[in-house]
């Protein structure tokens, strides 16, 4: 079978880029970035997983990549999942910090002091006493503890952090399956281009007989010039999809290695190949119900909402009494060997009384985060939905497309070998020949599009229903 694709469509390339947009930004993004740190430069967006932090030394033989081996370095060294595991541990940080408001803090100090008062500089003027005191000193070793006992607004902060910080976790899980789907895509699309190279050099060998063919015929006075220059710009115009059809491989290579965190400078070839696999039928609602139970986006959502309901608690707890114990112990004397113990405790309510503006403020700011959360949830819940849906459809689709291409291929090869045999006899000119092989090119064009989509809608259906470490169980028609 003869594969050819005319670069001047670039069909594959539309469909990647639009399928890796719809991944990226419609199957989980939104759970990447928590209320409390959606200021944090550490929060990947759909750039952040086109890169990579590259790893490994450079090779001078080219290096055999397989579709694993390619997404378990992209788990690895990706910079979404690198940005999420580091957006993690600030989300742990924030946990961290406002544990630390509601236990005792206890600091020690030790203090050695030297004085000398002068008096009269003091306006203290006592006939017969000194005028200058000192020096003297003392040294102070002493322990202080302050502890809020009663902090309701600091409470519902920490319980915030504490669900921002299980949303952290789940976005950095969920960050793994949008790299599969990423790396994915960038390994399918460049096993694409490879497929593409071949069917335009077999075209092009194909053309070259054609135009011998037509020169041998012209200079024998049995084809006129027309067949020879006909023949002759078929041919140029292959060697020029073919060189655009070589570079496209290697850009798509290049930007495969940027996702998974190849060096640029290491070669590589495609161990694994993609064959057709029909899809077996599934049950809509059965595959909603487990994209719901299992998407980690819609799970760190979830805990987002809880984390707002939790900081619209802690501004209305604002209002409420503080209590407060400040207590210190040591030994102070003029050295530690002649000192003696001293040590104070003090009980603090604090009540605010008048702060209406600042805490009105607080709670509406808090109301409107909850209420966006909310609405994010809600659109998620129906987002979830639609990618499953969408995934189930774009399958059914391609699957139908590749039969029809793949008997659109095996009928163009056909009227081509019937309009050669033609030509080669005498009964045509070669203007049948030059007409089949563009009929053969788009045939193949559409045959290696629709085989590329419809492995990529098989990822994206792994994707949406929460399932990417099972990405092999698809493909292979689940």
């Amino acid at each position: 079978m003869i594969f050819f694709i005319d670069s001047s469509n670039n069909s594959i390339h539309c469909i990647a880029r639009a399928l890796a947009l719809a991944g990226l930004l419609q199957c989980g993004l939104g759970a990447q970035t928590l209320p409390s740190l959606s200021s944090s430069s550490s929060a990947p967006t759909a750039q952040s997983f086109q890169g990579s932090v590259a790893t490994g030394e450079v090779s001078a033989q080219p290096v055999s990549l397989t579709l694993d081996e390619a997404i378990q370095r992209g788990l690895k060294t990706n910079l979404g999942v690198i940005l999420s595991g580091a957006q993690t541990a600030a989300a742990r940080g924030e946990r961290l910090s406002q544990l630390q408001a509601l236990l005792p803090s206890v600091d020690g100090s030790l203090k050695e002091t030297v004085m000398q008062v002068d008096l009269p500089a003091e306006g203290m003027r006592i006939p017969g006493f000194p005028k200058i005191l000192g020096p003297f000193g003392f040294t102070d070793l002493r322990a202080s503890l302050t502890w809020s006992l009663i902090d309701v607004a600091s409470l519902r902060n920490y319980l915030a952090a504490r669900h921002n910080f299980a949303a952290a976790q789940l976005s950095a899980e969920d960050a793994r399956d949008l790299v599969m789907l990423v790396a994915g895509n960038a390994y399918l699309l460049a096993l694409a281009d490879e497929t593409e190279v071949s069917s335009v050099e077999a075209q092009a060998a194909t053309a070259k007989v054609s135009l011998d063919q037509a020169v041998d015929n012209h200079q024998a006075g049995t084809a006129p010039l027309l067949d020879e220059l006909r023949a002759r710009v078929d041919s140029q115009s292959l060697e020029q999809q073919l060189i655009v059809a070589r570079n496209a491989l290697e850009k798509d290579k290049l930007a495969l290695a940027r996702v998974i965190g190849l060096p640029l400078e290491q070669s590589f070839t495609l161990a694994d190949k993609a064959p057709y696999a029909v899809f077996d039928q599934i049950d809509v609602e059965a595959a909603i119900h487990e994209a719901h139970a299992n998407r980690k986006d819609l799970a760190a959502m979830v805990e987002q909402v809880k984390a707002a309901e939790q900081q619209r608690k802690a501004a209305t707890a604002d209002r409420l009494p503080t209590l407060t114990f400040n207590g210190d112990y040591g030994d102070i004397g003029t050295t530690l060997s002649h000192s003696h113990g001293t040590g104070d405790a003090t009980g603090n309510l604090s009540v605010p009384l008048f702060r209406e503006y600042g805490l009105r403020g607080e709670a509406q700011v808090a109301q409107a985060q909850l209420d966006t959360a909310r609405a994010q949830l809600s659109d998620k819940n129906a987002q979830v939905d639609a990618d499953v849906r969408d995934a189930l459809l774009d399958i059914a689709s391609a699957q139908k497309q590749v039969e029809v291409a793949r008997s659109s291929v095996e009928l163009a090869s056909e009227a081509l070998s019937e309009a050669q045999q033609r030509y080669a006899n005498g009964v045509s000119d070669n203007l049948a020949v030059s007409q089949a092989q563009q009929s053969v090119a788009q045939a193949n064009d559409q045959y290696v599009s629709s085989l590329y989509r419809h492995n990529v809608a098989k990822l994206s259906l792994a994707r949406a229903m929460g399932a990417g470490e099972d990405y092999r169980k698809f493909l292979g028609g689940r």
